[in-house]
C-alpha cells in the first residue's frame, strides 16, 4: 500500500507533511479547531519526528513503537487522549482541562495560553518507555 504524502502549508513560513488520510480528517474538521490542529501536529512532529502518524477510531494517532498519542476533533477545540502518567503532568498543571481519564480537553482558546514547551513535554512523555527512551 503506497501512502501519498502531501505538503502542508500551516501559517506564513511552516509546512508540514502529512499522509492523505490524515490531511483529509484535518480538512474535516471544524475550520476554527484547523489551526489548532496544525500547531499540535506540527509540535508532535517536530518532537517525535519518527512518529507513524495513521487514523485509528477515526482521528489521527501518532505511533512509536507500542506507544500511542491520540488527537481528536471537537466543535470547539480538540481532544488528546493520553493516560495521565504519561502527559508530562499537563493534566496536573491544568486540571480544568482533564475530562476523565485518559482525555485531555482542549478548547481553541484554552489551547492559546499554553506553551509549545508544555505540549512538546506531554509528546515526550507519552512516547518514553524503555524501547524508545532513546528518543528523548
Amino acid at each position: 500500500m503506497t501512502v501519498t504524502k502531501l505538503e502542508v502549508q500551516i501559517g506564513n513560513d511552516d509546512s508540514v507533511v502529512m499522509d492523505e488520510a490524515v490531511q483529509r480528517h484535518r480538512d474535516e474538521i471544524h475550520s476554527a479547531s484547523q489551526p489548532l490542529f496544525d500547531r499540535l501536529h506540527r509540535l508532535i512532529i517536530d518532537t517525535c519526528p519518527d512518529a507513524e502518524v495513521v487514523l485509528s477510531y477515526g482521528m489521527p494517532t501518532y505511533r512509536v513503537g507500542r506507544r500511542r498519542l491520540n488527537l481528536g476533533a471537537r466543535k470547539h477545540g480538540l481532544s488528546l487522549y493520553v493516560s495521565p502518567s504519561r502527559d508530562g503532568g499537563l493534566s496536573l498543571r491544568h486540571p480544568e482541562l482533564a475530562a476523565g481519564k485518559g482525555t485531555i480537553k482542549l478548547d481553541i482558546e484554552d489551547a492559546a495560553r499554553i506553551p509549545d514547551d508544555e505540549f512538546q513535554d506531554l509528546v515526550r512523555a507519552a512516547r518514553r518507555s524503555s524501547a524508545i527512551a532513546k528518543l528523548s
